[in-house]
């Protein structure tokens, strides 16, 4: 199946899912329900389930039915990352994916606790995962892999080492550490975690994994590209921000040319990764190379 269509099968999918999860009705907490979906319901990509249904597709799983709501959970953490990251105190965004971010609607305190809610509720939905064939042990492990990938050691380390170094010159290897946490952690993740509930083995589970970080590293630099000379309407978010913010860039430091350079190689490494799989990887090799070539 071509890339695009993939992802949008995905992502109706997902959604599906996310909407059962976050549909709640006359409690008086709907509010935040309605902020939490306000930013999870929204249309994104949803890169990360992706991965995800295509690494169960490549170890042969035929019924992804309830593997979905652990997709829907990474994609819930990611989300939740999106809103805390729009904030005034951190990026101070107005825009995302075309829309008001969610403090701009619904008010800080609100974006807050929406994205406090995506994060804890997406825990509570993995551990709560009953898969036919698969142990609990399996699920136990996914999990933690999902926190380890999410919290201080990936994910937040990442976001916080990006804004102790706002405005300050940063070498390529600080900056590959930002966004190795930053972005690499929660998209190598999404792939590993498919690779331990599939009952991969530790060898093809270190392969994925490495696959993972690579296009974690092309993604970003996609970002960074699509950030100088993206279109903000296309896009979805006000394109410049970075330089704005005075943040570190792959093109601020190696230029346009130098930074799809560096996100080719990564492209390169990730489908080499993959060398032990013939076609059935196929689909892991595209959505490889649309992490650099996209163009919002």
């Amino acid at each position: 199946m071509e890339v695009t269509a993939y992802l949008k099968q995905t992502q109706q999918e997902i959604e599906v899912v996310m909407e059962r999860l976050l549909s709640v009705n006359g409690l008086p907490e709907q509010k935040l329900y309605e902020a939490m979906g306000y930013s999870a319901l929204d249309g994104g990509k949803r890169l990360r389930p992706a991965l995800f249904s295509a690494v169960l597709d490549l170890l042969g799983v035929k019924e992804k039915k309830d593997f979905l709501p652990f997709a829907a959970a990474i994609e819930m953490i990611h989300c939740y990352s999106l809103i805390h990251d729009d904030l005034p105190a951190m990026d101070d965004d107005d825009y995302r994916r075309g829309r008001l971010t969610n403090h701009k609607v619904y008010g800080e305190a609100m974006a807050i606790l929406a994205g406090d809610g995506l994060l804890t509720y997406a825990f509570q939905v993995m551990l709560g995962v009953t898969i036919s064939g698969v142990k609990a042990e399996q699920v136990l492990q996914a999990a933690k892999l999902m926190a380890d990938c999410a919290g201080p050691h990936g994910m937040v380390a990442g976001q916080a080492v990006d804004i102790l170094n706002e405005g300050k010159p940063l070498t390529l290897e600080e900056l590959a550490y930002i966004h190795r946490k930053k972005t690499g952690a929660m998209i190598q993740g999404a792939v590993r975690s498919a690779a331990i509930l599939a009952g991969a083995s530790e060898e093809a589970q270190e392969m994925l994994a490495l696959y993972g970080a690579q296009i974690g590293l092309a993604f970003q630099i996609a970002d960074d590209i699509l950030d100088v000379v993206g279109d903000s309407e296309e896009i979805g978010k006000q394109a410049g921000s970075d330089d704005k913010n005075g943040k570190v860039t792959y093109p601020s430091l190696l230029g346009l040319e130098g930074a799809y350079e560096k996100g080719e190689a990564a492209i390169a490494a990730a489908i080499a990764a993959l060398d032990r799989w013939g076609a059935e990887a196929d689909l892991l090799r595209a959505i490889a190379r649309f992490c650099l070539q996209r163009k919002k």
